[in-house]
């Protein structure tokens, strides 16, 4: 699966202009957050008039986050879209309901939260420099550490040491994540697609990212259409999985790019 991000090291591979991309049957763009709708951590102005546009020109957004159940209860309410998917794929909050959908059986909360915070303690006698990240007690399914100044071959070992013990690793330029084997935002998107909204087919489904915790929706076994903005190009030659495209700018104004070839002239 994805559970296991590639280090190698190399060029980075040439991805496809966006400007050569056929999106006129996209109906559903299934985003990232950080990185990719944020420009340098925050929504702009911009970004958000994007996703106005986009739920007016009819085009649904469904946000698929590594961040936190707490974030994510409430920014799937808030913002114009048919909801967000949190911790990499642990959780679905629908808009327009109170209680999550859980992605991720846990069937002893208590107990996993725990097995979570020894698996930390255990990374963190081998690097004492890691600290927990602040919206970890906000969290369900996952354990999250800040990424900080973590060398790739750092990531490498935490990554083997996760395996170790049992549990899956990513990252992305926010935070390293704990989780359980097998999640990520491939499998959790897949499940809401099937269940909660099978009126799309996967020819309209666009899946947007920008790092290493988006590279399973950069898998064209799934999803045939996907597109990275330009900051992707930090990660490309540690994914495994390329995205199709990539925008010219980065960040959010790179998802405003993308957003002017979905939408007719005159609706953006």
């Amino acid at each position: 699966m994805y559970n296991n991000p590639n280090f190698s090291v190399g060029n980075p591979p040439t991805l496809q202009p966006l400007s050569e991309a056929s999106l006129s049957n996209i109906r559903l763009i299934a985003t990232d957050m950080d990185g990719t709708l944020t420009q340098r951590g925050k929504f702009s102005a911009t970004v958000l008039q994007a996703l106005e546009d986009l739920a007016a020109g009819g085009i649904k957004v469904l946000i698929v986050t590594g961040r936190s159940a707490g974030w994510i209860s409430g920014l799937s309410q808030l913002m114009p879209v048919v909801g967000a998917i949190a911790e990499n794929g642990g959780l679905f909050y629908p808009s327009g309901y109170d209680q999550p959908v859980t992605l991720t059986p846990i069937p002893d909360l208590e107990a996993h939260r725990q097995s979570l915070g020894v698996a930390f303690a255990e990374l963190k006698t081998k690097f004492p420099q890691i600290q927990e990240s602040a919206d970890n007690r906000f969290r369900v399914t996952d354990w999250t550490f800040d990424v900080a100044a973590l060398t790739l071959s750092e990531l490498q070992i935490l990554s083997n040491l996760c395996q170790e013990m049992g549990w899956g690793f990513t990252y992305s330029n926010v935070q390293c994540h704990i989780k359980p084997q097998g999640q990520d935002k491939a499998v959790g998107l897949l499940q809401v697609l099937r269940e909660y909204l099978p009126e799309f087919s996967s020819e309209q489904v666009l899946t947007v990212g920008d790092s290493p915790n988006d590279e399973s929706l950069f898998d064209q076994q799934h999803f045939s259409v996907s597109v990275g903005v330009a900051n992707v190009l930090k990660y490309a030659n540690q994914l495994e999985h390329q995205p199709t495209y990539m925008t010219k700018a980065a960040e959010g104004e790179g998802f405003c790019e993308l957003c002017s070839y979905i939408l007719p002239r005159g609706e953006i």
